[in-house]
């Protein structure tokens, strides 16, 4: 069973720098990067620590995702952002988990024992934006025994065959999110295990709040209504 660690970068050369020996420390069969563009020294750092990497052709975070599945020869894929969101240390664990059998497996930043990024600030409108579409999409598509707490994290691991059962088709943000409801639908076994959500290691975030938001919104209503 063949493990691939997928980077997903666009200029992160900050993050890289700070968490390049904990990624090369995975124990897996592969890692390398899709990366869309970086002009801060990212694919340098990855060419000097011999990590090869992917020119993203598509724009956007699910076209990245699927050009990274597609090249990956792993059985099982953990898709890693080094942008000091999310912990390293939580990589063997999602990929034990999906050696127990699970279909996908989520690091949810919403779990008893999880730690948000905004869990200090006064108005976490972001945390309570991704609470609200996740009982959503629960609500419509989920079961009592497979409810998923964070619907919406890229941090996580699939099986390779769960993820062309899934098939997404979301180029931009959606695509973690509708990974979710199709596994959901699908009836795929979900697991989750409990993350501690890191502040960015420089950079600036690709997801605007607002738009994102809306952009979520949207492919909800729209799925909903078309009953898919």
């Amino acid at each position: 069973m063949k493990r691939s660690v997928i980077l997903l970068t666009f200029n992160e050369a900050d993050g890289l720098r700070t968490l390049l020996s904990q990624i090369q420390r995975f124990e897996v069969d592969e890692i390398f990067a899709v990366d869309g563009g970086s002009t801060d020294g990212t694919r340098e750092i990855l060419a000097d620590a011999g990590i090869p990497f992917v020119d993203q052709s598509r724009r956007g975070r699910g076209a990245a995702i699927r050009e990274g599945v597609f090249v990956a020869k792993g059985d099982q894929i953990v898709l890693f952002s080094p942008d000091g969101n999310e912990d390293p240390s939580d990589v063997p664990l999602l990929f034990q988990c999906l050696s127990e059998g699970y279909d996908m497996v989520i690091a949810s930043r919403f779990l008893p024992d999880s730690v948000n990024e905004e869990d200090d600030a006064l108005l976490p409108f972001r945390k309570w934006a991704n609470i609200i579409l996740g009982r959503a999409l629960n609500t419509v598509w989920g079961k009592k025994t497979a409810f998923v707490s964070d619907t919406i994290n890229g941090f996580r691991g699939f099986q390779r065959n769960a993820f062309f059962a899934i098939s997404p088709q979301s180029d931009g943000f959606t695509v973690e999110y509708e990974m979710t409801a199709r596994a959901l639908q699908l009836g795929l076994r979900i697991h989750e295990i409990p993350t501690h959500e890191g502040q960015r290691l420089g950079g600036t975030s690709k997801a605007s709040s607002i738009p994102t938001g809306i952009a979520f919104l949207r492919f909800f209503i729209g799925h909903w209504i078309r009953g898919v």
